[in-house]
């Protein structure tokens, strides 16, 4: 018998797009002929629950319910008739319909108002550079925002647009609260997520149900299918996989959670899954499972004897996107910023450059697992191939590489590899803030249609950056982020407090970098977290390395990475929490920069000891550029003309070339002496970027000075030839 596999990722993970793990897997088994169907159960929950039927049974609940409500809460209540009226128009208006509904959600008559509003007077400095469009799409996130604390607080604690039930799966070293929960009666979401899990089982016929399972937050809905499926369908296999398990399960010991599954499989799905659909059809004893945890005689046990290794990234196939509701996801805009909205804001093909990370060296970081220590890049032939395939399969052109850090060189190689093939395509990533990513370098990623990055800053302070091991300064941070900012590239900063040691003096230092980063506008958003040590992370397998105490020993029954430590030598972490988040949320607005760094906090803190002009003077101090001898040298831009004329000056005659280069802006008009401009105009056709023959500086050098008796590098770094790299000139 051939199985038939149903791909499930359970409520909740993003409103705008599906989160890609299942696509990867589906692609994989098209690769093998073997039948797949894939929903996001997270999505459809959402639209069946804001819906006028949908809330039309919320306020019914309520009304039979009686519960005793805040002052928010009831407005919201006494309003109901006025949001199950608006609810379908504003849906639509998020996916992308109705666009002239944003006129009269603007005229703020339109909408009923309860408390996510009171920041609505803010609006119009955000909004008058961005679009009637864009604010009212804001303020239907809002709507909806007022909705979902009325479900907080009267239907449903666990409730949340992008996680569920995710306090659950945060530090649930046993089983037992999650096995609690799961056995108390069903509520709203259970029975909306329990009835769509029913049509999709009746629709595709599964023989197994392989649940994706990334965050904290979507693990609860996930138990919730396979308790349903094992009282209603008890012959399908269930399977859970995906980011929490790989992290957090890798110990795992206790046998109530094969009460809801069958089988848990780490790291890389691809072979795992492979492995498991052959045991089922029989070709194979379940001693031969790869990566897998089952239930056997009553015990847990981890299977791994599968003699095959894990597929390279050209063997894993083309993430297909079929059977999501593509068409149905909804672009809100939660924060104005426009760097941070990417997240919520637009439908975004996630797609990975590269297995694993190029660097792989952060101590924070879960190095020791495979998904972070295997490297294994693809070729940008291949990516762009599956680029252009996913683009004719989804419609859209928006790509987000989810690497852990985008490898620079593979960056260079498919931005190259997009513009000579003149594919469209907008695109963001998250990379090492590295010494790598030159001005030229982003002017490329910019051409070839990158529009942000974002990458980790982390602690902003030199010395904690060396105990981190992130292999980046806070000056190379400052100047790299300036090469972006230049090339019109937005940038998002990851941001951590707490490291081990970490004094208070160093907090509100690491505070003060980020408030002149933002000044300078080369960080345009950011997002401060917590220090949380990992039993997979180097801090994690060697504490007193970093001077800290795990207190918690004992490895838990369930979930077993996050390690609870203590920290002598550092300063009490968690006071520091709101007021560096306070004054984040405003930088990212530009305001307040004036505000003394001690208005942030409601106790004393040391004065910063950064100079007040740091992070200016370290971008100012962009060195004289020598260019390395095999750097290969690009022309991005289009035809140039040439006219020959004399100059004269004091008497003298100087023989002249101008050359006007023709771009999509303006025309580029430069003059240089004749025999330096007769050889640049000679050399555009050979290092135009479509060319297969391209020199490198080391032999531009020699042939310039063959020519002209003059050194390149000189050439290089005047301010004809700096005009010209900003339009399109660049050495990579």
């Amino acid at each position: 018998m051939s199985q038939k596999v149903l791909f499930i990722t359970p409520p909740f993970t993003q409103l705008n797009t599906p989160y890609p793990a299942t696509a990867y897997l589906k692609g994989f088994l098209n690769t093998k002929s073997i039948i797949s169907n894939q929903c996001d159960l997270g999505i459809e929950v959402i639209l069946e629950l804001f819906s006028s039927e949908g809330l039309n049974f919320l306020f019914s609940q309520l009304a039979t319910h009686n519960p005793q409500l805040s002052a928010n809460a009831q407005r919201i209540y006494n309003l109901r008739n006025s949001y199950i009226q608006t609810i379908e128009q504003v849906i639509a208006f998020l996916h992308g319909k109705n666009d002239a509904l944003a006129h009269v959600i603007c005229d703020e008559n339109f909408l009923p108002i309860a408390s996510r509003f009171n920041q609505v007077e803010d609006l119009d400095w955000a909004f008058g550079t961005m679009g009637i469009r864009d604010k009212a799409r804001h303020l239907a996130t809002l709507f909806l925002e007022d909705l979902s604390d009325l479900i907080v607080e009267a239907v449903d604690p666990h409730f949340g647009f992008s996680r569920y039930a995710e306090r659950l799966g945060r530090s649930a070293a046993t089983f037992d609260e999650i096995d609690q929960e799961l056995k108390s009666p069903d509520g709203l979401i259970d029975g909306i997520l329990l009835r769509l899990l029913q049509q999709k089982i009746e629709t595709y016929r599964p023989t197994i149900v392989a649940l994706s399972v990334p965050f904290p937050g979507n693990l609860y809905c996930a138990f919730k299918c396979g308790q349903w499926l094992k009282k209603h369908y008890p012959e399908i296999k269930i399977a859970m996989g995906g980011g929490f398990p790989n992290t957090e399960l890798r110990s795992l010991s206790d046998k109530r959670v094969f009460d809801y599954l069958d089988f848990i499989m780490l790291d890389d799905g691809e072979a795992p899954l492979l492995n498991l659909i052959e045991y089922l059809d029989g070709n194979c004893a379940n001693t031969e499972l790869k990566r897998t945890f089952a239930l056997q005689n009553g015990e847990v046990v981890y299977l791994n004897g599968s003699a095959s290794g894990d597929f390279s990234q050209s063997e894993v196939g083309v993430p297909d996107y079929s059977d999501f509701l593509l068409d149905k996801y909804l672009s809100v805009i939660e924060i104005v910023n426009p760097m941070h909205r990417l997240w919520s804001d637009g439908r975004w093909n996630k797609m990975t450059l590269a297995h694993g990370c190029y660097w792989g060296r952060c101590t924070f970081c879960d190095t020791s697992l495979d998904y972070i220590k295997r490297y294994e890049p693809s070729a940008a032939q291949l990516l762009c191939d599956r680029i252009e395939q996913i683009i004719l399969q989804t419609g859209q052109i928006g790509f987000h590489f989810v690497d852990e850090a985008a490898p620079p060189a593979l960056m260079r190689a498919l931005a190259l590899e997009i513009i000579r093939r003149k594919i469209t395509v907008v695109w963001w990533t998250n990379i090492r803030f590295e010494k790598s990513f030159t001005y030229d370098l982003c002017h490329l990623l910019k051409e070839s249609g990158c529009i942000a990055v974002s990458g980790g800053l982390e602690v902003a302070s030199d010395r904690l950056l060396g105990l981190i091991n992130k292999g980046v300064s806070v000056v190379k941070v400052a100047k790299v982020t300036d090469n972006f900012t230049r090339a019109g590239i937005m940038v998002h900063a990851y941001l951590m407090y707490g490291f081990p040691t970490q004094t208070a003096q160093e907090t509100i230092d690491s505070l003060e970098v980020v408030r002149q980063l933002f000044e300078a506008g080369v960080v345009q958003s950011g997002f401060w977290h917590q220090f949380a040590m990992t039993a997979h992370s180097p801090v994690g397998l060697n504490p007193s390395q970093f001077k800290v105490k795990i207190e918690n020993e004992k490895p838990g029954t369930f979930a077993n990475n996050d390690l609870i430590h203590s920290d002598p030598t550092g300063a009490e972490h968690e006071l520091f929490s709101e007021g560096l988040k306070k004054s984040l949320f405003n930088y990212m607005h530009g305001i307040c920069f004036d505000f003394p760094l001690q208005d942030w906090f409601g106790f004393k803190v040391p004065r910063t000891t950064v100079a007040p002009s740091y992070i200016r003077e370290a971008i100012d101090s962009q060195d004289f550029e020598s260019p390395g001898p095999n750097a290969k040298v690009y022309w991005l831009g289009g035809a140039v003309a040439v006219r020959y004329f004399s100059k004269k000056k004091k008497n003298q005659t100087f023989e002249m070339a101008e050359l006007t280069f023709v771009n999509k802006k303006e025309n580029l008009i430069i003059q240089l002496k004749q025999d330096q401009g007769k050889w640049l105009f000679e050399q555009i056709p050979e290092i135009s970027v479509s060319s297969n023959k391209l020199a490198t500086f080391g032999e531009l050098a020699k042939d310039f000075e063959d020519q002209t008796g003059s050194d390149l590098v000189l050439f290089w770094n005047s301010t004809s030839m700096k005009n010209l790299r900003e339009n399109g000139l660049l050495m990579l």
